[in-house]
């Protein structure tokens, strides 16, 4: 295949492109290289990439469109996957305006493009986060997802509705992911275990919302990347009998995520078992906008797939620490 990434020096992005280069695809990157965190952590991701020879790569934000428009009629794919995003719960309270131009002005860009190159499957990113605090759980991609509690959801509530429309109006196949908290080797340090891990390493204090309240759907980066690979052949079809299709847009939402949250405390407690270091902990209320669980349905995944992530946290936190460790080793900290 031929593959158009958007966000390939980004966490997720740089794993699935790596996955698809090792297996023989031809894969074209497109990456803002922000500074929303360390930037050398995303300029070693994308130097391993650019070491393939299938790999080749624009540097450019999504927001510019002549920009966008040149890489993907250079690609010209078969495929197209977009992961670029600003992302962040917290960040969206200090700066909104970078989820409306990076999410919303974004994501039409790719759409526009999209419509353009007319992929045989465009596949977007959404988040666990359009759940919002829904009492009912496991998530289902069925439920109700109408009151988003911060910027950063929205604006990926609104993608997801812009891709139903362009699906509809221009016959595009279009699948949404909603990940659950992905965690694993090369993972953002904004994210809590890359952050504590962090910390804990550093002898720095952690701080823990809501007192530790707290549940999470930890999905390994491994698992995820597996999921949208075999998405990628799962290609919605409308008229097709599907009820996870819309029935007027060749267009789904499905899930990734293992589908067994795990308390916050007890993620904790297997860091500290696997670095060999207790944590300083701090305390702290709920901050506003967060929630204090998510908890993803996998039916539909395995439905469609045959499969369902299954990496325990002890496996995942384990390859974690070990990637920690020898990236800190040649590089020194992370900027978190």
């Amino acid at each position: 295949m031929r593959v158009f990434i958007t966000g390939t020096a980004g966490f997720i992005g740089f794993h699935l492109a790596r996955r698809l280069l090792a297996e023989g695809h031809h894969v074209d990157g497109f990456d803002g290289m922000t500074r929303y965190y360390d930037p050398r952590l995303k300029e070693a991701r994308r130097a391993i990439l650019l070491a393939h020879e299938n790999y080749r790569d624009s540097v450019a934000m999504l927001e510019d469109m002549p920009a966008l428009t040149e890489a993907v009629a250079r690609a010209a794919p078969d495929v197209m996957v977009h992961l670029a995003a600003q992302a962040g719960v917290r960040y969206s309270l200090e700066n909104p305006r970078a989820y409306v131009e990076s999410n919303l002005v974004g994501t039409f860009n790719i759409l526009e493009a999209a419509r353009v190159a007319q992929p045989r499957h465009l596949l977007i990113a959404s988040t666990s986060s359009v759940y919002g605090a829904s009492p009912t759980v496991p998530f289902h991609e069925d439920d109700r997802a109408d009151h988003p509690l911060t910027l950063y959801a929205a604006s990926k509530k609104a993608g997801e509705a812009m891709a139903h429309s362009y699906a509809h109006l221009w016959s595009i196949p279009t699948t949404l992911f909603r990940f659950f908290t992905v965690y694993g080797p090369w993972g953002r340090p904004d994210m809590a275990p890359l952050k504590f891990l962090e910390a804990i390493e550093s002898g720095r204090p952690i701080d823990i919302y809501n007192h530790g309240r707290m549940s999470r759907d930890f999905t390994y980066v491994d698992d995820l990347v597996e999921a949208v690979l075999r998405l990628i052949d799962c290609v919605p079809q409308r008229d097709a009998g599907d009820p996870s299709v819309s029935p007027v847009a060749p267009w789904r939402i499905v899930n990734i995520g293992r589908g067994a949250p795990v308390p916050l405390l007890d993620f904790i407690d297997t860091l500290e078992d696997a670095l060999g270091k207790k944590a300083q902990r701090n305390y702290l209320d709920m901050q506003k906008g967060d929630v204090p669980r998510t908890f993803a349905s996998a039916e539909l995944l395995e439905k469609l797939t045959g499969y369902r992530p299954q990496t325990s946290v002890e496996e995942g936190v384990r390859a974690l620490v070990d990637w920690y460790r020898a990236y800190r080793a040649g590089h020194g900290p992370l900027q978190v």
